[in-house]
């Protein structure tokens, strides 16, 4: 059984998403990004030159895309963003990009593991 990561599509102007081709599991062929630009009619009506490509293993950033409400690419980083819905806020608000919550959680760890090491450390 095969496990294939998503691959995302964007503008490499705006980072805005193009195509989000999804995972796949199972008994599953990989697929060329030559295929996909013949396939996808969203990607085969553009200018290859005009798009980037992001790929991700699969089930990397799972828990970002299961609770954000939008992702793009930032175009001078190159790197996934996720706007995530505001619980306190009803309404839809014009969305506001970061990176992953689950990057974030990791680097407070670390910072957390850091400062718990010196706080430990003997002073002299």
């Amino acid at each position: 059984m095969s496990k294939i990561g998503r691959r995302i599509y964007y503008e490499l102007e705006t980072g805005n998403i193009v195509l989000d081709t999804g995972e796949s599991s199972g008994f599953v062929t990989e697929r060329t990004v030559n295929q996909d630009f013949q396939e996808f009619t969203s990607l085969s009506q553009r200018n290859r030159e005009c798009i980037g490509i992001l790929s991700l293993e699969y089930g990397q950033y799972a828990q970002d895309f299961a609770s954000c409400d939008g992702f793009r690419v930032n175009p001078q980083t190159g790197e996934l963003e996720f706007s995530y819905p505001d619980p306190s806020q009803p309404e839809p608000q014009e969305p506001v990009y970061q990176k992953p919550l689950s990057e974030e959680v990791t680097d407070l760890k670390q910072a957390i593991a850091e400062l718990t090491m010196l706080i430990a450390t003997p002073t002299i």
